[in-house]
């Protein structure tokens, strides 16, 4: 209908491709007449590439996943890749089946937010050609490249300011135990009460669930003593548990100081004003993208484990260290 050759077609609808300005008119006055879109997987067969990506993550009820995921989609957009999102339970089964999906869509590589992966998947996509990117949860031993925030500096940050603002009673109501991500966090919270000879008042497995952690944050304020600080493991359950201690008759600061970690948007919020450690989600995801692509291209290969510290934001859910009053 164009009056074109087929491969003057071919080079109208790939990126790059050198074609007249007559004949990019005459092939897309056709295509809309005809209603026709090149196939992005029949092209993948061709040449290998199919210029999608697969963004897997857990769950995403927590504002920090949403935040996130648009900034690496716009990323990888901006490098002329597509973005196909699953979302998987943290199980070995439903990631594999969730992996195997996308393995058919022919993706050139993966980035895993938050979830495991067993080393028989990962060396399934190595034999397979598709790198994997773990975004947000390091797994030692995968096999895997992993970007994250210095997990264990934060919580030793965010711990060490309740300590500076003069408490001693301070209880971590700690992220899910079976990731990295929260054992590192609860790690950096040890650390730093064992450092000031402080015995931490307690330390509950939140699970990163916001019902759990409001649970856990009622049981704690219950008590016949009760703890004057809790650092809680996100700021997912820093709000629930901001909601339950006031719903209970307690005051934030005055008389508990609470402080979560990665400063998502609803933290700067006047409802919350919530003090957390902020994760570096800009420079977090460069390095995903940028670890990845490289992977692709390539250039590099090897296995890379990138922790990216980020500051600690002071608000008004935690009293100031005493030298700042």
């Amino acid at each position: 209908m164009a009056g074109v050759s087929q491969s003057a077609v071919s080079r109208v609808f790939t990126k790059g491709a050198s074609a007249s300005a007559a004949t990019v008119q005459k092939v897309k006055k056709a295509a809309d007449k005809l209603g026709y879109r090149p196939n992005v997987l029949a092209r993948a067969m061709i040449t290998g590439k199919s210029h999608i990506i697969g963004l897997v993550v857990a769950y995403l009820d927590n504002q920090f996943y949403p935040e996130a995921l648009e900034r690496l989609s716009n990323a990888l957009q901006a490098k002329g890749y597509h973005i196909l999102i699953f979302t998987a339970p943290n199980s070995s089964d439903g990631i594999e089946s969730v992996v195997r999906d996308l393995m058919d869509y022919q993706v050139d590589g993966i980035i895993a937010a938050s979830v495991s992966m067993s080393s028989s998947l990962a060396a399934l996509c190595a034999k397979a050609g598709i790198p994997v990117v773990l975004f947000n949860r390091g797994q030692p031993g995968s096999g895997l490249s992993a970007v994250t925030s210095a997990n264990v500096k934060g919580g030793y940050r965010a711990t060490q300011a309740l300590i500076d603002a003069g408490h001693s009673r301070i209880a971590h109501i700690a992220g899910w135990n079976g990731s990295l991500t929260g054992t590192d966090r609860q790690q950096g919270f040890e650390d730093a009460m064992a450092n000031a000879q402080l015995t931490p008042f307690a330390i509950v497995d939140g699970m990163y669930n916001r019902d759990i952690a409001a649970a856990a944050a009622r049981q704690l304020m219950s008590g016949a003593t009760s703890p004057d600080a809790i650092f809680v493991g996100n700021d997912h359950m820093a709000f629930a548990v901001m909601d339950t201690i006031r719903t209970m008759g307690y005051a934030i600061p005055k008389d508990v100081s609470i402080i979560g970690y990665d400063d998502v948007p609803l933290a700067a919020w006047a409802a919350y004003d919530l003090t957390t450690v902020r994760q570096p989600v800009n420079r977090m995801v460069e390095a995903t993208i940028t670890t990845l692509l490289s992977q692709i291209e390539g250039t590099d290969t090897y296995l890379q484990t990138i922790e990216i510290d980020g500051p600690l934001i002071q608000r008004g859910s935690s009293r100031l260290p005493k030298g700042q009053l």
